[in-house]
């Protein structure tokens, strides 16, 4: 069985030290989708909720979340983030989110990509959830890590 990176000999929390590891450059991808009412997907496809443009407003959101998910998960370290793409699209029975994140670091960023999705996810809900109470999220998954010498 693997051992986990994140306690130490005696299973206590424990932040890796990556100092000894060499930059390189670093990309995730990721994705997850919140299915919605036919009737939710036309008021965003008109935009026409209350709270704005559903899909632009996840982006951004998706965004500054990623940006931020050292402080949101405890033993993440602070990563340079040098790209940060989400997009946020809909589709026939919801809204599919897909990021791109990229870094040149000693760690990887996936947690990124999928924090930017989860919390882009989250948003479209808030903006929903006063005309839609059937929502849901599924298939929040790591689409591919990749790491490169520099």
């Amino acid at each position: 069985m693997k051992k986990l990176t994140h306690t130490d000999s005696k299973g206590k929390l424990n932040m890796v030290d990556v100092a000894s590891k060499p930059e390189q450059e670093r990309t995730a991808k990721a994705e997850g989708k919140i299915h919605l009412s036919d009737e939710t997907i036309d008021l965003i496809r008109e935009n026409a909720l209350k709270k704005g443009d559903v899909l632009t407003v996840a982006q951004v959101a998706g965004i500054q979340g990623g940006k931020r998910t050292s402080e949101l998960i405890p033993l993440c370290h602070p990563l340079a983030i040098t790209k940060l793409d989400v997009k946020a699209e809909l589709e026939e029975d919801g809204v599919r989110v897909t990021s791109f994140a990229k870094c040149i670091g000693k760690t990887g960023i996936e947690m990124e990509a999928l924090t930017a999705v989860n919390i882009a996810l989250l948003t479209v809900y808030d903006m929903c959830k006063a005309v839609d109470k059937s929502m849901h999220m599924e298939g929040i998954r790591l689409i591919e890590k990749k790491k490169s010498n520099i």
